[in-house]
């Protein structure tokens, strides 16, 4: 983490990773022989002088003052982020074993960290000296005309959708198949210009269906369904309750900014984990406050083949305010103001059955159809094979959880199977309809919280 507070682990590091490429090419780096001139400072900057086969050494600076959130640049031609020589200068610091001293920052260092810190305190004030915002009588007018042309663009695109889907229901499920992707690359397309991308993205999780599996026709029956249920609320959303109203809007791709108490809280850090399209990478972080009892998630994002700036690895606590976004459950929220840097801690969030993790399901199901899954931490569970698959069951009672098939296909399957060695755990994850995902576990007795994923 931070020269401050706790560093990242040499298992942390490579999290940071956008990619498995990235991540071994980072280790490779991640000696005292690769590197000259490698230091740092109380201040929270790395810096190193990488010989990587360039005509001249490539320059790194790692800004880790924001302990979630390091920044990184580097000279090198590489435009993921972050490179292979800022993973490699992270994991060589990690090491702690002398081989990056402390001293004073190079002018190159020094002087990219001025700009950087120039620019985040220009977002974080935008009224201060030399920042680009403004606020003046017509912004809020000019705001609220904008939301109207976008809700009209919105609501046309909804109702070409409903069109969309009357036709294909007419022509037969079963025959969607041979279409291919390009009806649903062109429907996906009208929804981006409806500026819902939402909608877009449900309609490409369709096209991903079409020519999929034996079930393939029931299960797209069932997503087409779903999303005329979604097209629907948006075209009423006014006769909706508010809460159901601002899950719609949430589920449609309208922004919305965290308008919810700050809730101040020491927050467990329970899961992170990275999903990719060739568009976007998505990093969705789980949380627990231990005061409140909350669980929270956070989400960044990052351009492709770019890891999203967030990381908090598992086993940490954070003292924080979180802000709740408008949605049933209010279970997305934004990282506000840090009180101290993440500290590693063996507390653990309380667990339940895997017959009240399936009731929660279903509870939140009345509130946000959509809802793929909840988070759940299930207490006393054994990992058992399950014919094909594997399930979760209770130790103390006859029930149990399959887990979904894109758990069985993880790493993380035979490391929570190792951990538990037949005996109870417990297990935090993501609890839906097609099942549990696990993404971290506690054993038996004290202990951090071992990742899945």
């Amino acid at each position: 983490m931070t020269q401050q507070g706790v560093r990242r682990t040499a298992d942390q590091v490579p999290a940071l990773a956008p990619d498995p490429a990235s991540r071994a090419a980072g280790s490779r780096l991640g000696t005292a022989g690769a590197w000259s001139g490698a230091g740092s400072s109380g201040e929270g900057t790395v810096w190193g002088l990488c010989e990587d086969g360039g005509s001249a050494p490539y320059r790194t600076v790692v800004d880790v003052t924001d302990a979630s959130a390091p920044a990184y640049h580097c000279s090198c031609p590489s435009r993921k982020l972050p490179c292979e020589h800022a993973l490699g200068l992270l994991l060589l610091w990690s090491g702690g074993d002398g081989a990056v001293e402390r001293g004073e920052a190079p002018e190159w260092a020094v002087r990219w960290i001025a700009d950087r810190r120039t620019r985040t305190e220009g977002r974080r004030n935008p009224d201060s000296p030399g920042s680009s915002g403004s606020s003046g009588p017509a912004g809020p007018e000019a705001a609220r005309r904008r939301a109207e042309r976008r809700a009209e663009r919105v609501t046309a695109g909804a109702l070409e959708l409903e069109q969309r889907l009357a036709d294909l229901l007419r022509g037969g499920l079963a025959a969607a198949g041979q279409s291919g992707d390009g009806l649903w690359e062109e429907t996906a397309a009208r929804m981006v210009d409806a500026q819902a991308p939402g909608l877009a993205a449900r309609v490409r999780e369709l096209g991903a269906l079409a020519g999929t599996g034996p079930d393939r026709p029931v299960r797209l029956l069932e997503e087409c369904a779903l999303l005329h249920l979604l097209g629907r609320g948006w075209l009423r959303r006014e006769r909706l309750p508010e809460g159901l109203a601002a899950t719609v809007r949430s589920r449609i791709g309208l922004p919305a900014p965290a308008d919810g108490p700050a809730v101040r809280d020491r927050w467990l850090v329970l899961a992170q984990y990275d999903t990719a399209d060739s568009r976007l990478t998505t990093r969705r972080v789980w949380l627990y406050g231990t005061d409140s009892g909350r669980t929270a998630l956070l989400l960044s994002y990052g351009a492709a083949g770019r890891a999203p700036e967030l990381s908090l690895p598992v086993g940490l606590a954070l003292d924080a305010e979180l802000s709740a976004y408008p949605g049933a459950g209010r279970q997305r929220m934004a990282l506000g103001e840090r009180f101290a840097p993440p500290a590693p801690t063996d507390v653990r969030p309380p667990g339940t059955t895997t017959a009240r993790a399936a009731a929660r399901y279903g509870e939140a199901l009345r509130d946000d159809p959509w809802l793929d899954s909840v988070p759940v931490t299930l207490d006393r569970v054994i990992p058992v094979p399950d014919g094909d698959g594997w399930q979760l069951a209770d130790a103390d009672e006859d029930a149990a959880l399959p887990l979904t098939p894109a758990a069985r296909s993880r790493p993380g399957l035979w490391r929570l199977v190792a951990l538990s060695g037949g005996a109870p755990v417990r297990v935090f994850g993501e609890c839906g309809h097609q099942g549990f995902t696990p993404l971290a576990v506690w054993p038996e007795g004290p202990g951090e919280a071992v990742p899945l994923c």
